[in-house]
């Protein structure tokens, strides 16, 4: 399986409101996306279902209107009520079986694992691609268990052909490095979010990944 085929967004953005903080959030998702980001996922983990749905809405306008790929953490109903492109979810939050059952093939469902041994759950049939989280330890992610590394993601690369999308401490010092070991898609929040000109941010880290593929 050609992992870059099947998950072709290099570089992707988990946004929340409360990780922006020199920026409106939406207009840090917008720079980053005119800075190359590929593919965004709305992560709201202290906001009603209300907000959230109004949150989810005001992105799809953004990520329409450039045609990139909108992905809602956890929040299933939201991700289905407004047509996003995708769902991630966690190993806590509704199994992927189960949103298959529900709903079918209109969501793409993306599935963080916390260790190897559950690249053998049964699950993992009902998955089109897997969080790998965190790469490295990072402040804006506290709920994992494994701390995967560079060795980590090699490891998975070997197992399994699903494409794997690595989060967690991820910025221009080390994203090359992780990609070459096997990542389809690195995922960045801090670096982009935490930034005063999130879109030349977004380009720098582009540019490194397309260096990687010369």
């Amino acid at each position: 399986m050609d992992v870059e085929t099947n998950f072709p967004f290099p570089l992707y953005l988990v946004v929340s409101e409360q990780d922006c903080i020199h920026l409106p959030w939406l207009k840090v998702a917008e720079e980053a996306i005119l800075g190359g980001v590929d593919i965004i996922q709305l992560r709201e983990k202290k906001t009603d279902h209300r907000e959230f749905l109004k949150k989810a809405m005001a992105l799809k306008e953004i990520t329409d209107h450039y045609q990139i790929p909108l992905v809602i953490n956890d929040a299933v109903e939201i991700a289905t009520s407004i047509d996003a492109w995708g769902v991630h979810v966690g190993q806590n939050d509704m199994p992927p079986s189960q949103i298959q059952e529900r709903y079918g093939t209109r969501l793409n469902i993306g599935w963080s694992i916390e260790s190897l041994l559950q690249l053998d759950s049964p699950e993992i049939k009902h998955v089109q691609h897997l969080g790998v989280s965190p790469v490295f330890r990072t402040k804006t992610k506290t709920d994992t268990i494994t701390e995967w590394g560079i060795l980590g993601i090699q490891q998975l690369r070997l197992l399994t052909a699903l494409p794997l999308i690595a989060i967690g401490n991820i910025n221009e010092s080390n994203i090359a490095e992780v990609q070459l070991a096997g990542a389809s898609s690195m995922a960045v929040v801090s670096a982009i979010c935490h930034s005063t000109n999130p879109r030349e941010v977004a380009l720098v880290l582009k540019k490194k990944i397309k260096n990687n593929l010369l």
